[in-house]
């Protein structure tokens, strides 16, 4: 592996960490900006669910691109209009620039996201390969579980009386500096397998009428989680929900349709035949699911429930960075169990009304816990993907992360604000953990029954030991969070 791939390493983290963190970097900046902007509860709320909405709803068409124009063209787009999205929220003088703005944000990222994973594929082989994927794993969960610390600790110290808008301008000096760099540091893949075999001079090759369907599908299905629980489950919330139903139908069954004539569809369903890759998603979707869901908890528990200003529970929160960013550099087999011991103690801690430092040790055995698993299951659950299908198959793992960070949180703010209904902080908090709880379990299931991939895996972690020797030809794209 020569040192030039090595450095460009960095470019891609660095874009994975900005994008993910952004999904709660704004989360306590919003007092400021309904001050400031003078905006209402509803675009509020899109201020932040917009940004996650039009992620979510574009991943599965950004891979496809990927694989028809360039993955590294596409990775270069993104981060330009990633940067270029982020000084529109910074300079939004009214809401409705910000919304917009924020949306706009959420494509950058949707566009971003299946070209790393895809790019880390092709330029690392064997070892190298988990090495990276180690780090990616690290950078996407320290920027899921430390986007609050940072959005509150920008919001408190205002740096140069930027106030909120420092929370999106920060990315833009960051995102300047990438793009640059990515041009002269980001080489051309390996040349084996062959990428680019199929001809790419129109814009045939992209299944327009799928990427109608599934955006319409993932915005059903999305809208209404976001924006449900905000206003109480209005009827037109179970209406979207219903209907993602037949819209996901009709693109399942044009995405058979394409590939029985013959022609390339935006997702080749074969994927999901084998098992390991199906199980995969659901543990993939619990994991996310589980951090969402606990962010969105310690937000509301440390601060209202305990009286804590943000720095002071930002400071708690670093504990749970600290637990995954050490736990992370080898990461192992026993992250589930350890992330499941973790949720426990922390349950324990908050029934017996415990003092923040004990809540900041339960925090770093369940960040310990995700750093192990991370970048283990992330690997594994691609790695029997083709490699010509990698990027819309990057695509389809990001919705599922993107989803399950949403269902995570509207199940776990139902089920705490449900019980706070009586004004008991604890209370609601124990039981939003128990929910939590669930997850680590389902997670643990599968790391104990997990089936194995039809394609024999050589580079995984879990597999490294006995593939030191072994430069896979036919390894497919693998990723990492959080």
């Amino acid at each position: 592996m020569t040192t030039r791939r090595w450095v460009a390493l960095p470019v891609l983290l660095v874009a994975v960490f900005v994008t993910t963190l952004d999904f709660f970097v704004a989360n306590l900046a919003v007092p400021s900006i309904r001050a400031d902007l003078r905006a209402g509860d509803a675009a509020v709320q899109f201020v932040v669910a917009g940004y996650g909405l039009a992620y979510a709803a574009g991943l599965i068409t950004s891979g496809r691109l990927g694989d028809l124009y360039g993955h590294r063209r596409m990775f270069r787009a993104g981060l330009a209009l990633f940067t270029l999205a982020s000084a529109g929220c910074g300079l939004a003088g009214e809401a409705a620039w910000l919304v917009a703005a924020r949306v706009a944000q959420g494509v950058a990222a949707a566009l971003l996201a299946p070209q790393v994973l895809t790019l880390l594929g092709e330029l690392y082989r064997g070892a190298d390969r988990a090495t990276a994927f180690r780090w990616y794993g690290t950078a996407v969960g320290l920027a899921g579980v430390s986007g609050q610390v940072i959005g509150g600790a920008l919001v408190a110290t205002d740096p140069l009386g930027l106030g909120w808008r420092a929370c999106f301008l920060v990315n833009v000096p960051i995102g300047a500096a990438a793009l640059a760099m990515a041009g002269r540091l980001l080489p051309r893949p390996l040349p084996s397998p062959p990428r680019r075999a199929a001809p790419r001079t129109s814009r045939a090759g992209l299944d327009l009428g799928g990427t109608g369907l599934v955006t319409a599908g993932q915005v059903a299905i999305v809208l209404p989680l976001i924006e449900g629980r905000e206003q109480g489950w209005p009827p037109w919330a179970w209406w979207c929900l219903a209907a993602c139903v037949p819209i996901l139908a009709a693109f399942v069954r044009r995405q058979r349709r394409l590939a029985a004539s013959g022609r390339t569809p935006l997702l080749d369903l074969d994927v999901f035949a084998d098992r390991a890759f199906a199980w995969g998603l659901v543990a993939v979707a619990l994991l996310f699911g589980t951090s969402a869901g606990l962010s969105f908890v310690l937000a509301l528990y440390l601060q209202d429930g305990l009286g804590l200003d943000p720095l002071a529970a930002g400071a708690v929160c670093t504990a749970l960075n600290t637990g995954f960013f050490a736990a992370s550099l080898r990461p192992g087999r026993f992250g589930a169990p350890v992330l499941l011991l973790g949720l426990c103690l922390l349950y324990d801690v908050v029934a017996r009304a415990a003092q923040p430092y004990q809540v900041a040790m339960a925090l770093l055995v369940v960040g310990a816990g995700m750093g192990l698993i991370m970048s283990p299951l992330l690997s594994s659950v691609l790695s029997a993907v083709r490699p010509e299908r990698a990027g819309a198959t990057a695509g389809v793992l990001g919705t599922v992360q993107e989803t399950g960070g949403v269902l995570g949180c509207a199940i776990t703010g139902t089920v705490f604000f449900g019980t706070l209904d009586g004004g008991d902080w604890r209370s609601a908090t124990l039981a939003a953990l128990s929910v939590l709880v669930a997850g680590a379990v389902g997670v643990l299931a599968h790391a104990v029954l997990r089936p194995r991939a039809r394609t024999p895996v050589t580079a995984t972690p879990d597999h490294l030991e006995s593939a030191r020797s072994q430069a896979p030809t036919e390894l497919p794209v693998c990723p990492e969070s959080a």
